[in-house]
């Protein structure tokens, strides 16, 4: 049996959790027990005490006030912790430990989440601060969506849109995973959670299953519309192409997706990208 198959199931998450710290907090978002947010926005960190705190300021400082705020931290050694401290009166639940990559770290958020939609913020990036306010208004208007994907700025232009069709053959069918994609709690434990058998892509995985396999719905804000800010430098621009590339193909073929299709699309990607493939 394949081994991802065990993470496809928020249900088959790991629950014991080690070196649990709950921050029950009087505080402007104290939520009694019978009372839900509306957003759990989540952050995953490892060693960028550098970005971080703008990170946690942006969302701190957000217009819409009605979320709670998850912080997982995969065990840092430069300061970070120190930060996650710092505003620990904002955070209602972190924690501090060594984990299994980034998509792990995204699993335990996910996990923990109480809000009706969930959103993930890296801690390279950062929100606008109407970023829940401009998500809120398409969400009130659009209860049946299963997700949005909100525009999101880069340092070369603006992410923006959503094109399902477009999967088949290509990733650059949304805005953003992190910064701009948001989903309904219900839908999200109908897809399951991120597959961390993928080192790389395993957003692309989830991607594919959502729209794919289990056909959820949804929609994106118009292209001036933009909740967050993409930071260069991350953990995708820091990977290796060859190994990212064949992981996409792994992806598709994992999916089900037709071998010939899959033939055509790593041809034109080498042709494409020819300089990547001879350093």
């Amino acid at each position: 049996m394949n081994k991802s198959l065990k993470y496809k199931y928020i249900n088959t998450l790991p629950q014991k959790i080690k070196n649990k710290r709950f921050d029950i907090i009087k505080k402007r978002l104290s939520f009694k027990n019978d009372i839900i947010p509306k957003y759990t926005l989540i952050t995953v960190v490892l060693n960028n005490r550098k970005l971080l705190e703008f990170t946690i300021k942006s969302i701190i400082n957000q217009k819409y006030k009605n979320f709670e705020y998850i912080v997982i931290d995969g065990g840092s050694t430069d300061g970070s912790l120190q930060i996650i401290k710092k505003y620990s009166k904002y955070i209602n639940y972190w924690v501090s430990e060594k984990d299994l990559g980034l998509y792990d770290a995204f699993n335990k958020g996910i996990r923990l989440a109480k809000g009706q939609y969930i959103g993930i913020i890296n801690s390279d990036d950062v929100y606008t601060r109407d970023a829940l306010k401009i998500i809120n208004n398409y969400l009130s208007k659009n209860k049946k969506a299963d997700f949005i994907f909100g525009s999101v700025k880069k340092h070369w232009g603006i992410l923006h849109g959503f094109k399902p069709k477009k999967i088949k053959y290509s990733w650059g069918f949304y805005s953003s995973h992190s910064t701009g994609f948001f989903i309904k709690n219900t839908s999200a434990k109908k897809v399951g959670l991120y597959d961390i058998n993928y080192k790389f892509h395993a957003d692309y995985d989830y991607f594919y299953r959502m729209i794919v396999h289990k056909k959820l719905k949804g929609i994106a804000t118009k292209k001036n519309e933009i909740v967050g800010i993409f930071r260069r430098g991350g953990y995708s621009s820091k990977s290796p192409y060859k190994k990212m590339f064949l992981e996409e193909l792994k992806i598709r073929y994992d999916n089900g997706q037709n071998l010939i299709l899959i033939g055509l699309i790593a041809v034109y990607r080498i042709f494409k990208n020819l300089k990547n493939f001879i350093k």
